[in-house]
């Protein structure tokens, strides 16, 4: 669904972001990208959904080259940033219907989809006020129904979770592995191992801009926090071995 390949990028100073990144992910599966604040992982999520230019490396979704072909690119793509920009002026149905009309979603479907993700979220009855009005949280709730609304081949999330009660964050875990079941593919990041541990079919953790190991969830970290992966990887290479 995703490949990525050989991507970097530069910011002005030369200084490399991320520093020559491969990897795929797999239709039906939730791949989670790990990593500290700074390492690299709001770039690499805002350039696969085609909000940043890139110097070096192909990315394709679902075989659209993001660079060459960024419309059919984004048609198939939804992201969530780790701060929604939503329009505190409309009303939240006047958004959601906003959304639906720019991908084209008909008018049952899209019914259909905000009565289901609405009262799963129990915001159906604040549909009809200014999203002004919402707590963080309420704001951060209709942001992902209007991106589960479009029923992407590839949803990216930034930190999805920050900011969501319990009960919401659970929400949204069993709703990310339905539409994994329907044959798309999650993206998600985040600096919480234990958040990928718990969800993630495979994983990837990146430091200073650069992969250091990737592969599936239990074999990469297993019951390991973040910084003893890392200790064990650095012990690892100080001893003549491969990262």
């Amino acid at each position: 669904m995703l490949q990525i390949e050989h991507f970097s990028k530069i910011y002005a100073g030369e200084k490399r972001a991320v520093d020559d990144l491969s990897l795929t992910v797999r239709k039906g599966e939730i791949f989670g990208f790990i990593g500290h604040n700074g390492a690299g992982k709001t770039t690499t999520l805002r350039s696969i959904a085609g909000i940043l230019d890139f110097e070096e490396g192909v990315i394709t979704i679902d075989g659209h080259d993001v660079q060459k072909d960024p419309v059919a690119a984004k048609q198939v793509t939804a992201f969530l940033p780790d701060n929604p920009d939503l329009y505190d002026f409309l009303s939240g149905i006047d958004y959601l219907n906003f959304i639906a009309d720019i991908y084209g979603i008909s008018a049952a479907r899209r019914e259909e989809l905000i009565r289901k993700y609405g009262d799963a979220f129990e915001l159906t009855g604040a549909l009809g006020s200014s999203i002004g009005s919402y707590s963080h949280g309420m704001k951060q709730k209709l942001a992902l129904i209007s991106a589960l609304i479009r029923e992407p081949k590839l949803l990216i999330l930034d930190e999805p979770f920050v900011g969501l009660d319990p009960v919401a964050a659970h929400t949204v875990k069993g709703f990310l592995r339905e539409l994994c079941d329907q044959g798309s593919a999650v993206l998600f990041s985040t600096h919480v191992l234990e958040v990928a541990q718990k969800l993630c079919d495979r994983i990837a953790i990146i430091k200073a801009g650069k992969l250091v190991i990737s592969g599936d969830t239990a074999e990469v970290v297993g019951n390991s926090s973040l910084e003893e992966v890392f200790l064990e990887l650095a012990a690892k290479e100080s001893e003549g071995g491969t990262l």
